[in-house]
């Protein structure tokens, strides 16, 4: 099954399909957003293995000193996404890409493998129930109930940031925090700016665009926050639909 799967390269970068379900024949400016935010990542140790097949079946993670998360912790790797949707389900996919990721892990003498998770499932995170029977385990909590999930070689385990604990900021009104990392969030910033400006809602849309950054940001992220009455809500990319259930709190 190995041979079925191929990882994005600088090289091959600008021709490759990167497996989000967005289906468009012409240049996708989310698609092309997040094609850039990866040729930088790349540089970093940061894989993105998929099917070698215009699929929705990948995984995405990254040396935890360069990625793009409030979590503190050393010699492990972040994943980001691990994904398989559609047809290619039930296939076995999933397996083979986690367990490439465990074993790349251990092939470069890691300490161990870890992901955001929560106390409830949230849409836009990877399935942590399939992760826990590879033996993940919460190590760390915030009080806004999200979970940091790690895999220890070690028995060293990481830790969110102090600021990320803190689940708040200043700003009063809607505020969005985001990252190029998803193809999906080009359009969904667009979407709420465009709501927001027609329905007179004040909103602060705030691109994280450097790792120092990402690192400091005052709540759970994994390339999206949305914060209401200076509160941290969600890491859930929302649409206008909601943002207007959210005002309405």
């Amino acid at each position: 099954m190995e041979s079925e799967f191929i990882n994005i390269t600088e090289e091959n970068l600008a021709d490759e399909h990167i497996c989000c379900i967005i289906r468009s024949k012409k240049k996708h400016p989310g698609i092309e957003a997040k094609k850039k935010w990866l040729s930088q990542r790349l540089k970093e140790g940061h894989v993105f293995r998929k099917l070698n097949a215009k699929a929705a079946v990948f995984i995405e993670y990254a040396p935890l000193e360069t990625a793009w998360v409030p979590i503190e912790g050393s010699n492990y790797f972040y994943i980001y996404c691990l994904w398989v949707t559609g047809a290619p389900k039930g296939s076995g996919y999933g397996k083979a890409l986690m367990e490439h990721c465990l074993a790349d892990a251990k092939a470069k003498g890691k300490s161990g493998v870890c992901m955001l998770g929560a106390k409830k499932q949230k849409a836009w995170l990877s399935d942590q129930s399939f992760a826990k029977k590879y033996g993940f385990e919460t190590v760390d909590t915030t009080e806004s109930g999200y979970e940091l999930l790690a895999l220890s070689f070690d028995g060293t385990v990481p830790k969110f940031t102090e600021r990320a604990r803190s689940g708040s900021i200043e700003n009063k009104e809607l505020a969005v925090y985001y990252d190029m990392q998803c193809p999906y969030i080009y359009q969904r910033i667009e979407g709420i700016a465009k709501y927001c400006e027609t329905n007179s809602i004040p909103v602060s849309l705030t691109e994280v665009d450097t790792l120092q950054k990402a690192k400091n940001m005052p709540c759970p992220f994994n390339n999206w926050a949305v914060f209401y009455k200076g509160k941290f809500e969600t890491v859930n990319q929302l649409d206008a639909s909601g943002i207007e259930k959210l005002l309405k709190k």
